[in-house]
């Protein structure tokens, strides 16, 4: 398997505003970036679109060392994930939100081998201060790096901001204990 490096990041101007996303994606001496945009959106949702998008660019399963300064995307993916999927992307009496993103990331993470860092925003990692100011210009202009000036590379899923994943059978989850929620999981 090739081992690759995937650094990402995105912003919003407001939130919800416009939004843009940009990673970093470095194989050997090989370096690819990539940005793209969304007139209306959240932090958040550009912050999974970042990883999804260099994952998306990868067209065979490799190791990937994937570099983000979003706590909500690295728990959600290593930590939370496990309990959506458990109550079919539903939490307690909501959907989980953002579910369309979250499903197109997990399918994209199961493809390769994934490790998952967690970096400080605004610190001294060259490549995340670049997708950050890539993710910044892109929401700024609602410019991207894809042919034709299109926002981001093909979802896979492409299930769209407000879909709703269907609501679990009721009792489904009777006998589930699900831990304490402390607080920390947006989702």
């Amino acid at each position: 398997m090739k081992r690759v490096s995937l650094i990402t990041d995105g912003s919003c101007l407001g939130n919800p505003g416009p939004g843009g996303w940009a990673c970093i994606l470095r194989f050997g001496a090989v370096k690819k970036e990539l940005f793209g945009y969304d007139p209306q959106t959240t932090n958040n949702r550009m912050e999974l679109m970042a990883p999804i998008q260099g994952l998306l660019a990868l067209k065979e399963p490799c190791e990937v060392e994937i570099t983000t300064d979003a706590e909500y995307v690295r728990q959600g993916i290593t930590t939370w994930i496990v309990h959506w999927k458990r109550r079919h992307w539903w939490k307690k009496k909501r959907p989980v939100r953002n579910a369309d993103l979250w499903m197109e990331l997990d399918a994209l993470n199961s493809f390769h081998k994934t490790k998952w860092v967690w970096t400080k925003g605004h610190a001294a990692h060259e490549d995340n201060n670049r997708c950050d100011w890539l993710a910044q210009n892109a929401a700024r202009t609602q410019t991207s790096s894809f042919p034709g000036g299109n926002p981001h590379a093909p979802l896979r899923l492409n299930l769209g901001a407000a879909f709703i994943p269907p609501k679990p059978q009721a009792g489904l989850f009777d006998d589930f204990t699900e831990p304490e929620d402390d607080g920390n999981d947006p989702g």
